[in-house]
């Protein structure tokens, strides 16, 4: 793989496993050195080895987004060990699984503490250091937020988590409006039902099977299926794209059922 991120520092969130595992072996493939973040730092400390392995440059630090204080200390620390911080993949995310009637304040304020405002102050952190440490003005700096078809697409019983998702796609939006003339692309990515440890169990049950066949191409997507996308957005070919909202997923989404 072209090394078309060497010298650059990327930060990725709820990088534990599923997606944000992923994209940072994505992303140090790709040449960036690579901070890998989440609550459960034995899992990230695991992933930072695997890519040290593999012989790209990888740290594990221990972070939960949703305690919004402890994101700049966190973010400052990475570049003081990997350098300038030209890349954030918000990926950290909870489900919010629950009909509307039995959704407690509890449940839905982790949603969004997660989901809405970790994003957010991440996204704060990053780009107040990117605009210091000069790769908002040499174009490199990259904030891409990762959303879901749950942004613009009604997902039963997830009340919490569609609004949450739907939240993201506008904050990106704002973000970019803000921070694009000042030299930071912002954009969001979409995916579509992906089989992660969070979901794996559902697609097993009767009721998996029934959603499963209701896709116009009765299968899941891969998680490589979005490294395009991904890389697109986190990399040069983002020069011209800001506040966009490109979803991936196989067509999950179209109505009509299969």
């Amino acid at each position: 793989m072209d090394k078309v991120l060497a010298g650059q520092t990327a930060i990725v969130t709820g990088a534990s496993g599923g997606l944000g595992a992923h994209f940072a072996r994505l992303l140090a493939k790709s040449g960036a050195a690579v901070a890998v973040t989440a609550r459960r730092l034995d899992m990230v400390e695991a992933l930072a080895g695997e890519i040290a392995g593999a012989g790209g440059q990888a740290m594990a630090l221990r972070l939960d987004v949703a305690d919004a204080a402890s994101i700049p200390s966190a973010f400052a620390e990475i570049e003081a060990a990997l350098g300038p911080v030209s890349i954030l993949i918000n990926n950290a995310g909870v489900g919010g699984e629950g009909l509307a009637l039995d959704l407690s304040v509890e449940e839905w304020d982790r949603t969004f503490d997660v989901n809405v405002r970790g994003v957010f102050f991440a996204a704060q952190a990053a780009a107040r250091l990117m605009f210091a440490n000069g790769t908002a003005d040499s174009g490199q700096a990259r904030i891409v937020n990762i959303a879901s078809i749950a942004s613009h697409t009604t997902l039963p019983g997830l009340s919490a988590y569609n609004a949450s998702k739907a939240s993201v796609a506008m904050l990106t939006r704002s973000l970019a409006r803000e921070w694009s003339r000042r030299g930071i692309a912002v954009n969001a990515l979409a995916p579509g039902y992906i089989e992660t440890d969070i979901n794996a169990s559902w697609w097993a049950t009767e009721g998996g099977q029934k959603q499963l066949k209701g896709f116009p191409r009765r299968r899941l997507m891969e998680a490589s299926d979005l490294d395009a996308a991904l890389m697109m957005l986190a990399g040069p070919a983002a020069r011209a794209i800001a506040g966009t909202l490109i979803t991936i997923d196989d067509g999950q989404s179209l109505p009509g059922g299969g």
